[in-house]
């Protein structure tokens, strides 16, 4: 759920040209239909990326943390953003030109192939979620998204989890009513559940 990369991390900390900007919560990295300017791999702080409908709803793809590199697809697609990036809290994150990025794929092997590993990773992890959505009903992806947000620590809005498995606040609310009320029954201990429930 909250993805994070500890190669480019460690990547954007070893090169002697890395500039650090700040980001305060709710402040977008990167716009949904507008050109990249530059490549960012996160330092510290949590972002969330996801795409505007036109009908007004937002869908959240992923939760970005540290060694996360965001505008890499943009870039070498030449196109503009598929989706916005948004501080959830304050984040700080290393900046390189577009001009650079292209000489590290073009000149340094292992930065290529880190690169073709991420992006091949966002597939599998972006194929396996919806599979999962799909042939589960909204309960169970609701506690297992939970269950990984207590694993980590986090702590996220009703409005983000509610993007995040693709319904609405109202029938988030409905599904954790159910729950309580036993209406359907997951595979987790009642009192787990209750737990789990107590943060929404």
């Amino acid at each position: 759920m909250l993805r994070t990369n500890t190669y480019f991390l460690s990547f954007a900390e070893s090169l002697a040209e890395q500039q650090v900007k700040c980001f305060n919560a709710g402040e977008r990295l990167m716009v949904q239909e507008k050109r990249a300017r530059e490549i960012l791999i996160l330092k510290s702080g949590i972002t969330k990326c996801y795409r505007s409908e036109e009908n007004g709803k937002e869908l959240i793809f992923e939760f970005l943390g540290k060694g996360e590199i965001l505008g890499d697809l943009e870039t070498i697609l030449h196109t503009t953003c598929i989706c916005s990036v948004e501080a959830i809290t304050p984040v700080e994150a290393y900046s390189f030109s577009l001009e650079k990025f292209d000489e590290m794929i073009e000149n340094d092997k292992t930065f290529h192939r880190k690169l073709l590993e991420e992006l091949a990773l966002r597939i599998y992890q972006t194929a396996t979620r919806t599979s999962y959505q799909q042939n589960y009903p909204v309960e169970y992806s609701l506690i297992r998204f939970l269950l990984i947000q207590k694993e980590q620590n986090l702590s996220f809005s009703k409005q983000n989890i509610a993007d995040y498995l693709a319904i609405t606040v109202r029938s988030l609310n409905r599904t954790v009513r159910q729950l309580r009320e036993g209406v359907v029954n997951p595979d987790i201990s009642d009192s787990e559940l209750r737990q789990l429930l107590s943060s929404l």
